[in-house]
């Protein structure tokens, strides 16, 4: 039976004028609704309470429910979009990357081995390679809002409850647990050690 109602589902889908690739791995939910012009690759899967605009761009190994994708965005592939998630307009999220009950404002990018979690993300941002929202302290969770224009730099961890504001940078390799004020630069980083003709040591 649920071979037979998700054939109905892709045909219903491919006459609305969504181009799949490789149909036959892909899967909706009876509740699905998609735009116009929305291509998928191989190995998707959608679950439930999922809406996705028009010139939507889903690749291959990626898994969304109960989520709002808006017009012009691209995701994965490999990407994880989670309940309560919305991805604004000309927001992009790509390969490893799994977002939890966040907004992702207009044209902002989370490109690469993220996790953002109970964040609210403004516009223009981008959040550098391995980037986390600590949102959970062992009892609850807490929120980290993240301005427009900010720039993340790789490998931070972002401690909520927090606040980036507008036009500001966060170095490489940082733990932020303040606030960061607007057009300023944060960071927390270890200088640099180096031991001139240092000799391993021998078995």
């Amino acid at each position: 039976m649920e071979v037979l109602n998700q054939k109905k589902l892709r045909d219903k889908f491919i006459k609305s004028g969504v181009k799949m690739i490789g149909p036959e791995t892909i899967f909706f939910s009876k509740d699905t609704k998609i735009g116009k012009k929305v291509t998928i690759e191989p190995y998707v899967v959608i679950g439930s309470k999922v809406k996705i605009g028009d010139n939507v761009i889903i690749k291959s190994f990626s898994h969304l429910e109960s989520c709002t994708i808006e017009s012009k965005v691209e995701i994965g592939p490999y990407a994880r979009i989670r309940p309560d998630t919305i991805l604004k307009k000309g927001s992009k999220v790509g390969n490893f990357v799994e977002i939890k009950k966040s907004t992702l404002g207009n044209k902002s990018k989370v490109n690469h081995l993220s996790y953002i979690g109970d964040a609210q993300i403004g516009k223009s941002v981008n959040i550098g390679a391995g980037t986390i929202t600590c949102n959970y302290d062992g009892v609850n969770k807490k929120k980290t809002k993240i301005k427009d224009k900010v720039f993340i730099g790789s490998n931070s961890s972002l401690v909520a409850p927090i606040t980036v504001n507008n036009d500001s940078v966060v170095g490489a390799g940082s733990i932020i647990t303040k606030n960061v004020r607007a057009k300023s630069l944060a960071l927390t980083r270890s200088p640099q050690l180096e031991i001139k003709n240092y000799k391993r040591k021998s078995k």
